[in-house]
């Protein structure tokens, strides 16, 4: 079934910026998002998810009300939802796997779906900029054409993309949007930032870095996250001492798509990712033995607790 936009099939074939100059109604939506004041969401009700990720839930989940994430610069940050049932995705994709990772996405909202006979998908689309490499734009056009090519009807509301999410300055252009959240509850959209990125960040980068392929980390049924279990070996990022012992800037132009756009942490985040594949060189050794995930669940006070 198509890309719906106010009743209409979306021409999936332009650019993303034809897209938004044909419809006024997608600027204004993306005008109203970039120009919020930034939240921010701490860690009791809140789930974050990295990028290669994805979080499904509904509004009856007693533990999580936010799901959220942020350190999008080429990447973007989607929100499914069935209005319906009020089932909500949000998936963090980098284009490694599209069509694959976006039917995943579509199956997870419709698996929580199955009792509302009423009801339709909602797309929203945030992240990307001008970048020199034009890897944003590719991006969002391989979500919608991969969006169009479902079996099932969805309706997209937000397209903040491209040069509607794109600031410039001294001749250095960034997006507008790193992060967004999303309200289970109310299926409210925020541009936002976040205080808590757990549990398991660094191994959550590392099976990212190594090339893992996206993933589903939150039980809806049990109100557990899980990960694992990973696989990569020892040659998963070739050369890391090489690496480690390399200045900052060498590190941000070798493993970033966005060298100037990225956030102040990003060399840090690399570095403990980086720490961490050599730490671990076999994962399913010493991290995973049992062939089994790790799980955590939020404990009385709001915080990720491992069970």
């Amino acid at each position: 079934m198509p890309l719906i936009l106010d009743s209409k099939r979306l021409d999936v074939t332009m650019s993303p910026a034809e897209i938004l100059q044909m419809h006024p109604q997608l600027q204004d939506r993306a005008k109203a998002l970039t120009s919020q004041q930034t939240k921010t969401f701490g860690p009791k009700g809140f789930l974050y998810v990295q990028q290669r990720e994805f979080a499904v839930t509904t509004p009856s989940d007693r533990f999580i009300s936010i799901m959220g994430s942020e350190d999008a610069t080429t990447c973007h940050i989607l929100v499914l939802r069935h209005t319906g049932s009020g089932a909500t995705c949000l998936a963090h994709c980098d284009g490694s796997d599209t069509e694959i990772e976006v039917a995943s996405i579509l199956h997870s909202v419709k698996t929580l779906t199955k009792s509302s006979s009423e009801g339709r998908f909602e797309l929203h689309i945030v992240g990307g900029f001008i970048d020199q490499r034009q890897l944003s734009q590719k991006l969002s056009s391989e979500l919608l054409k991969a969006f169009d090519n479902l079996p099932d009807e969805v309706h997209l509301l937000t397209f903040c993309v491209s040069e509607i999410n794109d600031k410039e300055e001294n001749g250095v252009h960034f997006p507008i949007i790193y992060g967004i959240a999303v309200n289970v509850k109310t299926a409210q959209i925020f541009k936002a930032t976040f205080q808590d990125r757990g549990p398991c960040e660094d191994l959550r980068s590392a099976y990212s870095l190594a090339g893992g392929a996206m993933v589903n980390i939150y039980d809806f049924h049990t109100g557990e996250l899980s990960f694992g279990p990973y696989c990569w070996t020892p040659f998963a990022i070739p050369n890391i001492d090489f690496w480690l012992k390399q200045e900052d800037d060498l590190i941000l132009q070798y493993f970033s798509t966005s060298p100037q756009a990225e956030p102040p942490h990003f060399v840090a985040h690399m570095r403990s990712a980086l720490e961490f594949l050599k730490a671990h060189p076999y994962p399913m050794k010493f991290l995973f033995p049992d062939d089994k995930p790790l799980f955590y669940k939020k404990n009385v006070d709001g915080l990720w607790e491992k069970i």
